[in-house]
């Protein structure tokens, strides 16, 4: 039996490579076509799997690497060399992409086996027995459950701290003056060199910039940058972790979900890691406490609400929103200070955290009506840690409020939020203060605009009812002023003039 090791699943300890020494790997090229995808993303894809491959032979792997346009087109040398062979992969997490190469394997006389995934904290039978028949999910119920199960940051039977949750901690700005450490960089050696230059030729159309790279692509980088967010960075990442400063794309913010959602580092390293830094002492609890969320929390929520709801999730559109992106999503030419940002740090790097990914970018496009479908296809191209089952939940479900499967509420703002948050406003050409008028902050009318507009769905929603009491006190005057302001912001941003 040989071991089919996927390009996301790079990991030395899976339980496939346990038992077999006879591995198949496959680098395909020609998904890269259907979607412009970000060339850091391809590249640190490409260059992993080149530099496991070399790993796996050092330990005396017979590792057959084909390269090939498809998954079909490579499958045929392999099985034209070992006909009727037997093949044994970890379930993908994308929905139906396990039964799409059974059935790939199948059609050229071989046969494969799926086993776990076992790249999480958690099993689908652990989920599906927490959930049992529910159809919506809530992830703070869903993280107390696993955290009492783990028994990660717990006090036998209280969460370690006495509480579970120190968000109300990690809403700090940072003073002014502040700078956070720099980020570890990770110089692409002579593999990684020759990958950026191919993925530069073989795909022109490739939306971002190739470099500056930093990714790690071995485990032994990555496990350094695990080290680094540790002992750098975690002491100061919960209480800025929902920061965002002007010039600053990292922050104290891991940067570590590439390389787990590569499978080059494992989950349980990066919770085992954190958690012993809060043990000795060497990090606050808000800090350990918001990363252990990020990642035994969220991580493993979205994955078991992505393979619960597809594929009705990836269709939802419960708002019947139709509007494209705005010319800035591609270009980041805007006057909006903090979209420009935002976007810039993702065609720069292929990247933004988790404050830029939802209350700009994904809160811009909810409250402009862009399409749910059109905005998880953006962030699947743009971002280096991006999946299909990673990007689905967090974009269409909770970014777009397309459906109410883990949220009870939209994540919709205007741009106070942002100014409370950040530090962009004060150079900002729009006036956060106005929301009607010459220089007004786009976000602010189309908010007013979209709470109107979805009225009979939103109102009497959870936690929304505040938000309705001031859409009461405003008359019909006032109301055509925001509209008019809302219809010329979105004209102006299929324009690119925002």
């Amino acid at each position: 039996m040989t071991v089919w090791v996927l390009g996301d699943q790079l990991d030395p300890s899976a339980a496939p490579l346990q038992s077999d020494d006879r591995v198949l790997m496959i680098e395909a090229h020609g998904f890269g076509d259907r979607l412009p995808y970000h060339p850091q993303k391809l590249a640190l894809v490409f260059s992993a799997m080149r530099h496991f491959r070399d790993d796996l032979r050092e330990r005396g792997s017979e590792v057959t690497y084909v390269e090939a346009e498809t998954f079909g087109e490579g499958l045929d040398r392999y099985f034209d060399a070992a006909p009727g062979d037997d093949l044994v992969v970890m379930d993908p997490p994308s929905h139906g992409a396990g039964e799409r190469l059974r059935e790939l394997v199948a059609a050229r006389g071989g046969s494969l086996t799926l086993v776990e995934n076992d790249l999480f904290l958690t099993t689908p039978a652990d989920f599906d027995d927490w959930a049992g028949d529910a159809d919506t999910y809530r992830q703070e119920h869903w993280y107390r459950h696993a955290r009492r199960e783990t028994g990660v940051l717990m006090d036998g039977d209280d969460p370690a701290g006495g509480e579970w949750n120190y968000d109300d901690h990690n809403r700090e700005t940072p003073p002014e003056g502040w700078t956070p450490p720099e980020a570890p960089r990770f110089e692409p050696d002579e593999t990684t060199r020759e990958v950026i230059e191919f993925v530069r030729e073989r795909y022109p159309d490739a939306w971002g910039s190739p470099e500056p790279f930093v990714w790690p692509v071995t485990r032994e980088a990555a496990r350094q940058a695990l080290s680094h967010f540790v002992e750098v960075r975690l002491p100061e990442f919960g209480p800025y972790q929902d920061a965002m400063v002007d010039g600053e794309w990292a922050l104290c913010h891991s940067l570590l979900s590439a390389a787990i959602n590569l499978g080059l580092l494992h989950p349980r390293e990066a919770v085992e890691a954190v958690e012993e830094a809060y043990e000795a002492g060497d990090a606050p609890i808000n800090s350990a406490e918001g990363f252990v969320r990020q990642v035994l929390g969220w991580r493993e929520f979205v994955r078991h609400v992505y393979r619960r709801s597809m594929p009705e999730l990836a269709a939802a559109n419960q708002l019947d929103q139709t509007e494209s992106l705005p010319e800035a999503y591609w270009t980041a030419e805007t006057d909006m200070r903090c979209l420009s940002e935002a976007v810039g740090h993702v065609r720069d790097r292929g990247y933004a955290h988790h404050i830029e990914r939802l209350m700009v970018l994904s809160n811009f496009a909810l409250v402009y009506g862009v399409d749910p479908a059109e905005l998880d296809r953006w962030f699947h191209l743009g971002f280096v840690d991006a999946y299909h089952w990673v990007t689905t939940p967090n974009v269409v479900a909770m970014g777009s409020f397309a459906t109410d499967v883990l949220s009870s509420k939209p994540y919709a703002s205007s741009g106070n939020y942002v100014n409370e948050m950040s530090d962009y406003c004060s150079s900002c050409p729009y006036a956060v203060s106005k929301t009607t008028g010459e220089n007004a902050c786009p976000f602010n009318a189309l908010y007013w605009d979209f709470l109107k507009e979805n009225e009979e769905r939103l109102r009497g929603t959870g936690r929304m009812g505040l938000m309705y009491s001031h859409v009461d006190r405003k008359d019909d005057e006032e109301w055509d002023a925001i509209r008019a302001r809302a219809d010329e912001i979105r004209r102006m941003g299929r324009a690119g003039t925002l």
